[in-house]
């Protein structure tokens, strides 16, 4: 059954997926689910306790030292270890690659899948954002959208954040890892990055990110 209350936004990495998801939420006063911190939550815990055994991982996960919070003011999510708030520390690349590493496994993405059904009834209505939100976590959506854009696009907007955290970063090196990732997201057997059969594609390399939202409005209120 179709559900109007789900929107799901896919694609890789630094195509806009997370602004997106956040001036929607804005707009229509929904919760945003972002699935990606998750999957970097089992990468940041990886890190931490040095370990890839995802069972003891698990372990950490259902001792409740890992928790989410919900803003209902800005529909955004924060991901918290005891006291301490993850959701800036989670974006570091180490981290993010750790994540990219189990979201190959079957029992990470079973586990997680659980938790991301879950959010169905947080607020009036969900927004997902993530690699298979709208093939395999919420195949009800009523709306979805797959986002692309060029490599050196995302690149550059990749090299933007980190300057703004005050890192360096190689811009050949960065635009080989995304590449890299893409292909190894695109190719894996379990929940590959594809569209949707349903979803609407929209490239994202020339649009600015209220361009963006406006369009996505324009097609949902159509």
């Amino acid at each position: 059954m179709i559900d109007p209350k789900i929107l799901t936004i896919d694609g890789p990495s630094g195509v806009g997926k997370g602004t997106l998801a956040k001036n929607l939420a804005d707009e229509l006063g929904w919760t945003v689910l972002d699935s990606g911190s998750l999957y970097r939550m089992v990468g940041y815990l990886s890190l931490k306790h040095n370990t890839k055994d995802f069972f003891k991982i698990r372990k950490k996960i259902n001792l409740e030292e890992i928790y989410f919070e919900f803003n209902d003011q800005n529909s955004n999510i924060s991901l918290f270890l005891e006291e301490e708030d993850l959701s800036n520390f989670i974006r570091n690349e180490e981290v993010a690659k750790l994540a990219s590493e189990f979201a190959v496994l079957p029992e990470v993405r079973d586990y997680l899948f659980k938790i991301q059904r879950g959010f169905r009834h947080k607020g009036k209505g969900l927004i997902a954002d993530g690699r298979d939100m709208g093939t395999v976590v919420f195949p009800e959506a009523k709306y979805k959208f797959f986002l692309t854009a060029s490599s050196e696009e995302r690149a550059r907007r990749r090299e933007n954040q980190l300057k703004e955290s005050g890192l360096s970063v190689n811009m050949r090196n960065l635009q080989e890892r995304i590449m890299e990732r893409d292909n190894k997201d695109s190719s894996r057997e379990i929940s590959p990055l594809v569209p949707a059969e349903d979803a609407i594609v929209i490239d994202s390399s020339n649009l600015g990110i209220y361009e963006l939202k406006s369009k996505v409005i324009e097609i949902i209120r159509s």
